[in-house]
């Protein structure tokens, strides 16, 4: 009885993740099923399909509950309130009532945004309320008050609110659906359960990608095949996926970066600055490996997926690096939120709005008001007095308009990731950086050179003036770039009356974009800190906590080095700075290279691929540590 429990009951202490042994024996047996289903000369009519997709809808439920128990019902709610509300929300729009069309859509927003501000934001909005008026609300699940009305008193506390695994992802797939219904970008799904497959499509459920419906619901109705080329490429994605989560994330995380950032106190400036680019490394094994796994096991059963990474750190600026980097969500950003507020063509009433949120809250939180409202004041009349004189189709106002709702983009990304303020700080910093970058490549090298030296010296003196070690850390970089800033200056001097040959062109700009590619993966993982911190906390401390650990990893990477302990942890911790860099050598191979290692695979006799197969399980599970580390973007 307790092993039929463990096998179909849900446990809080076991979720069903994709390294688990019991996971892969349960989707040999949904495996299995299916192929039973679609087997035959029959298996491409409508019924066979229709039976197909019902049958991996309550697979997916299953594989749901498995995760995250009675949340289920939080994903069946979602799923019948956007499948009604989509199906009024066309009625409107057939019987020319764009209104109500508008008030169905509306409705639909408020009611996802809502349990997704409920479950994630109730302890960030609950602590914000209370340190601005000094009030004692505490948090109070009127969920679990509810289901004890049903069950036993007492069986769920109604102190504490849980975060559903996924409510992020599946929220955000349901609005795009509404929102696409009412654009008329897609026709309403008739049958709910096609539409339920939709939503909670196992391999994809709980950390995505985020996929729009136009891209995944014709795919219900189309004839299922599987080859044998797509077979081997789906067998390659999910063993690559396996080996960056277990060989190379799980291995970084558990024996150096989780104790760094437990204790930062405990470990000095180079380790601690070695942590954080090791998690820059580890977050990206994590989160990619995790699609290619998602990706690897939807192709088995017939459906293709987005691509969600682009091998991000090979980016040379913080714009390309977000076009490369969670693509299904920077998609649904874009889509969703910056072209509606205007995009770089206007600002609008979004804009202000979003702007002036963040400055009030800011201004109340720090106590700074006069610091931050004065300036945000001038700088609002400014823009505003801009946008109703400036000609609305300049590359100046397009640049000051995609500057503007790109950054609101950011930020509000940013607090999409978690309830913490290092997550929005996270997103204002990567916002800031794109918006210098575009600043930046508009000016010409006299102007460049300039604005490096007078930072640079500002930030020497701000560290001299101050000894404080936020400022030293930020020196430090600056230096750094104003020295690569120099060379191109000079460089660009040298050359502007003489004639470069292409060879000398083409070594220049391979220098110019190795550059690039180290400073931008260096300003990511920086603002990696603000993330990590936040990450994997309790959301009634995330605040508290986070900001301390951000704080102390600065005071050790920015305070006085110890440089005599560097070679003993670079030998202590060889196999960590060994794993390191040959995962960053792995990322920057040429995509072409991996694209011919991939086909190699897939052409592999049978025979050869099953004993691939074997040796590589076998590798892959000699680095599972003692306890499964979860999936990263689990608790988003």
């Amino acid at each position: 009885m307790d092993f039929l429990h463990h096998i179909v009951g849900f446990d809080a202490d076991s979720p069903l993740l994709f390294t688990q042994f019991y996971f892969w024996a349960f989707f040999a047996l949904v495996f299995a099923l299916f192929a039973l289903i679609m087997s035959g000369k029959k298996a491409d009519n409508h019924s066979r399909l229709h039976l197909r997709n019902i049958y991996l809808l309550f697979v997916s439920w299953f594989f749901y509950y498995k995760t995250s128990g009675l949340f289920l019902l939080i994903l069946a709610f979602v799923t019948l309130s956007d499948w009604l509300i989509a199906g009024r929300i066309k009625s409107a729009i057939t019987h020319h009532k764009p209104q109500i069309a508008k008030i169905f859509l509306a409705l639909s927003v408020v009611i996802d945004l809502g349990l997704l501000a409920y479950f994630k934001y109730a302890y960030f909005f609950t602590n914000m309320i209370n340190d601005l008026f000094g009030t004692g609300f505490q948090v109070f699940d009127i969920f679990a008050y509810i289901g004890n009305g049903f069950a036993e008193a007492g069986r769920f506390s109604v102190d504490t609110i849980i975060l559903p695994v996924g409510i992020s992802f599946y929220i955000f797939q349901v609005i795009s659906y509404t929102a696409d219904v009412y654009r008329e970008r897609i026709q309403p799904v008739k049958n709910i359960l096609d539409f339920g497959f939709y939503v909670s499509f196992f391999p994809q459920l709980v950390a995505g990608p985020i996929v729009r419906a136009e891209e995944f619901i014709p795919q219900l109705y189309k004839p299922f095949r599987l080859s044998r080329r797509v077979f081997g490429i789906a067998v390659f994605w999910i063993l690559n996926g396996l080996a960056k989560k277990i060989i190379m994330s799980d291995y970084l995380a558990v024996n150096l970066i989780d104790r760094v950032f437990d204790n930062p106190l405990l470990f000095s400036g180079f380790e601690n600055l070695f942590a954080l680019f090791a998690y820059s490394l580890q977050v990206y094994a994590d989160f990619s490996g995790y699609t290619d796994i998602a990706i690897g096991v939807a192709m088995l059963l017939g459906f293709y997926l987005p691509m969600n990474f682009n091998s991000p750190y090979k980016s040379q600026s913080p714009q390309e690096f977000w076009r490369r980097w969670h693509m299904s969500l920077g998609r649904w950003l874009k889509t969703y939120l910056y072209i509606p507020l205007g995009g770089n063509r206007r600002i609008g009433f979004g804009t202000y709005f979003w702007l002036s949120l963040i400055a009030v809250v800011s201004a109340a939180l720090t106590g700074w008001w006069l610091w931050i409202l004065v300036p945000f004041a001038v700088f609002m009349i400014g823009i505003a007095i801009w946008n109703r004189t400036a000609d609305h189709q300049s590359s100046r106002s397009k640049l000051i308009y995609a500057n503007l709702n790109s950054f609101i983009t950011q930020v509000l990304g940013g607090l999409w990731h978690g309830a913490s303020w290092n997550f929005i700080i996270w997103g204002g910093i990567n916002g800031i950086g794109m918006i210098i970058e575009k600043i930046w490549r508009g000016m010409n090298w006299h102007v460049r050179f300039a604005a490096m030296t007078l930072l640079t010296a500002g930030l020497c003196c701000a560290d001299y003036w101050t000894n404080l070690p936020v400022w030293r850390l930020f020196a430090v970089w600056v230096a750094i770039l104003w020295v690569g800033t120099a060379i191109r200056y000079i460089y660009w001097l040298i050359t502007q009356d003489k004639t470069i040959t292409n060879r000398q062109l083409q070594i220049t700009n391979t220098i110019a974009k190795i550059w690039a590619i180290a400073q931008t993966f260096t300003f990511i993982t920086f603002t990696r800190l603000f993330f990590r911190s936040s990450s994997n906390l309790d959301p009634a401390t995330a605040n508290e906590v986070a900001w301390a650990t951000a704080k102390n990893m600065v005071n050790q990477i920015g305070g006085a080095w110890n440089n005599a302990i560097i070679p003993d942890f670079l030998w202590e911790y060889r196999w960590v700075v060994a794993m390191f860099v040959a995962g960053m050598v792995i990322h920057w191979i040429p995509t072409n290279w991996k694209r011919r290692y991939r086909i190699w695979f897939t052409k592999m006799p049978l025979w050869l691929m099953v004993i691939a197969v074997c040796v590589a399980i076998v590798v892959i599970y000699q680095f599972v540590s003692a306890e499964m580390q979860p999936f990263i973007y689990f608790q988003f």
